[in-house]
């Protein structure tokens, strides 16, 4: 298919619209549920409606619904980037997706070694994950990463990881492991291995959440100074939030833009820190060795 031909930009536009089609619905969703307030308002994700459970009520919530919207703009965005690829690369979109990928293989390579190359659809599905849940608040929607369920979730999927490549080793091995460097360290190795995935969620969680927090306040405060200096003048130049204007786009740079992206950079850090530490890749392959000689007899 020619990249200049109709159907082509048609295809191009059908997946444009459908990264802004969600979006543009979180909005509406938000705007048709969200309930009127005054002053300060700082809540966690609101409840949509409960599905009755045997054991227990499952809520759907706002975290959970925008983490929805996050997988379905991302799903049309990786289609746009992927659309139209060639051996020599013709559109611009293609450097810049090639770009991204050599970067975050070199940095997988780099930090978790030849062995773990595989690894480099999940820390870039990571890192996109993680840095658009928490731009999504640049639209007014409440970004999932300020959801201790939603980043808990991730962190135990990094568990699962981190203990199923000690495992490879045998369970054995993975067991001696609680005893290093000395037998009387179990007891505070055991906690550690439970830590990292409640480490790695609240810290996650924590940052963003407080940069909410910091600007809703930040906010709320620049309209109480405007109130104080202007509210005495005449008509409606008392009505100006003067220090409204400007100071918090500049603040939200920070904490939605570039906290955000430095969280999601942090958590695919750690991820690859920990699941590479996991692996003892020499004991794995003198145990490889050992059960291809035994094969052989």
């Amino acid at each position: 298919m020619k990249k200049t031909s109709l159907r082509f930009k048609i295809t191009d536009i059908f997946y444009i619209v459908m990264m802004i089609l969600p979006i543009v619905c979180g909005i509406v969703l938000q705007v048709l549920t969200k309930p009127a307030s005054e002053g300060i308002s700082i809540t966690g994700a609101r409840i949509y409606f409960t599905v009755p459970m045997p054991l227990q009520d499952f809520p759907v919530t706002e975290s959970q619904v925008n983490s929805v919207i996050v997988l379905v703009v991302l799903f049309f965005f990786c289609r746009f980037m992927t659309h139209g690829l060639s051996e020599k690369a013709e559109l611009k979109r293609q450097h810049f997706a090639e770009m991204a990928v050599e970067k975050v293989t070199d940095l997988v390579e780099e930090n978790m070694g030849e062995y773990f190359m595989g690894f480099v659809p999940f820390i870039i599905a990571i890192l996109a994950l993680s840095a658009f849940s928490s731009l999504i608040t640049l639209f007014g929607l409440f970004p999932p990463t300020s959801d201790i369920n939603i980043v808990g979730g991730w962190a135990v999927l990094v568990f699962v990881l981190i203990t199923y490549y000690k495992m490879k080793c045998g369970p054995i091995n993975y067991l001696k492991s609680f005893t290093q460097p000395v037998a009387l360290l179990t007891p505070i190795n055991l906690i550690s291995e439970v830590a990292t995935p409640v480490s790695m969620a609240f810290r996650h969680y924590g940052n963003v959440l407080s940069g909410t927090v910091i600007s809703v306040l930040l906010g709320s405060a620049l309209a109480g100074l405007s109130s104080m200096i202007l509210g005495k003048l005449p008509g409606f130049l008392a009505d100006i939030p003067l220090f409204q204007i400007g100071i918090p786009a500049v603040m939200s740079l920070y904490f939605d833009l570039f906290s955000g992206c430095l969280q999601a950079f942090i958590f695919a850090m750690l991820t690859m820190m920990y699941v590479a530490g996991a692996f003892d890749f020499e004991t794995y392959k003198s145990k490889k060795a050992r059960k291809s000689a035994k094969n052989k007899i």
